[in-house]
C-alpha cells in the first residue's frame, strides 16, 4: 500500500516537473505569437491588430490533466466534463488520506496490543509475522503445525519471535484489530486506483476537447486599421486611411 502511494507521489512530481517545463515553453511561444512588430515612419495615430484565437497544445493539455484532472479540459475551452472529474479527485484524495490515516493508527494500536499482551518484541518484525501472531495462540503452536508440514523453514527462533497469548479472547481481539488495519491499507490501494483512473479519463476527454478545439479553429482573422496625413508640396494635404485583412 505504501508503495503505492509512494508511486502515486512520485507520479504527481515528475508530471509537475515536466508541466513546469513545457507551460514556460509554451508561454514564450505564445507571447511571440501575440508580439506585432510595425514600423510607423510618422506620427500618425496606429490601431493594432486584435488577438485572434490560437490552436491548443495536446501536449500540454495531457499534462495538465495527470497534474489536475479537468484542467486539460480548462486549457481546451471545455470544463463542462473537466468539473466534475475535478470535484472527483477531491473526494478520492480525501478517501485515500483518511483510509491511510486509519490504517495507521489501528497498525499502531495492534502492534501496542502484542506486545502489552502477547509479549511480542516489535523490533525486526514483517508484515507476515504479525498476521501469524493473530491466528495462532504461541510460538510454539505454530512451530509445531510448520514442523508437521515439514515447512522447517517457515518456523521462528523462539528467542527473538516470541509471542504467547493468555487467552483465546485476547488473540481475537487481536486479530480484530489487525484486520481492521489490513482493510483500510486495501481501501486506499483502491483510492490509489481510482486517482489514476481519473486522470486516464481526463487525458482521453482533454484529447478530445483539444481536437475538437483546433479541428473548429479553421482560420485566423487578424485586422490592422492606420490612419495618416500625407504632405504634398504641390497639392493639398490629403487623410490617408490604410484598412487590411489577413486570413
Amino acid at each position: 500500500m505504501k508503495k503505492a502511494v509512494g508511486l502515486l507521489a512520485v507520479i504527481f512530481v515528475l508530471t509537475n516537473s515536466m508541466f513546469a517545463q513545457a507551460n514556460s515553453v509554451s508561454s514564450i511561444n505564445e507571447l511571440k505569437s501575440r508580439i506585432v512588430i510595425e514600423n510607423v515612419e510618422d506620427n500618425s495615430p496606429n490601431l493594432m491588430p486584435v488577438t485572434s484565437n490560437e490552436k491548443k497544445s495536446t501536449a500540454l493539455a495531457i499534462m495538465y490533466s495527470l497534474l489536475l484532472p479537468g484542467m486539460g479540459e480548462l486549457y481546451a475551452g471545455d470544463y463542462t466534463i473537466g468539473k466534475y472529474l475535478t470535484a472527483a479527485d477531491g473526494v478520492f484524495w480525501g478517501v485515500l488520506i483518511g483510509f491511510e490515516t486509519y490504517g495507521q493508527r489501528q497498525e499502531d494500536n495492534y502492534k501496542a496490543f502484542a506486545q502489552s499482551n502477547g509479549g511480542v518484541t516489535l523490533d525486526g518484525k514483517d508484515e507476515d509475522f504479525f498476521a501469524r501472531v493473530g491466528s495462532y495462540m504461541s510460538v510454539d503452536e505454530y512451530n509445531t503445525v510448520q514442523e508437521l508440514n515439514r515447512e522447517y523453514s517457515k518456523s521462528y527462533n523462539v528467542d527473538t519471535h516470541y509471542w504467547g497469548w493468555e487467552s483465546n479472547d485476547k488473540r481475537k481481539e487481536y486479530r480484530n484489530l489487525w484486520t481492521s488495519s489490513e482493510q483500510a491499507y486495501n481501501n486506499v490501494r483502491f483510492a490509489v486506483g481510482a486517482l489514476i483512473l481519473n486522470r486516464i479519463v481526463s487525458v482521453i476527454n482533454a484529447v478530445r476537447v483539444v481536437n475538437k478545439h483546433n479541428k473548429n479553429l479553421s482560420q485566423e482573422l487578424g485586422w490592422n486599421l492606420n490612419f495618416g496625413v500625407e504632405n504634398n508640396p504641390t497639392l493639398p494635404s490629403t487623410l490617408k486611411v490604410n484598412f487590411s485583412t489577413q486570413f
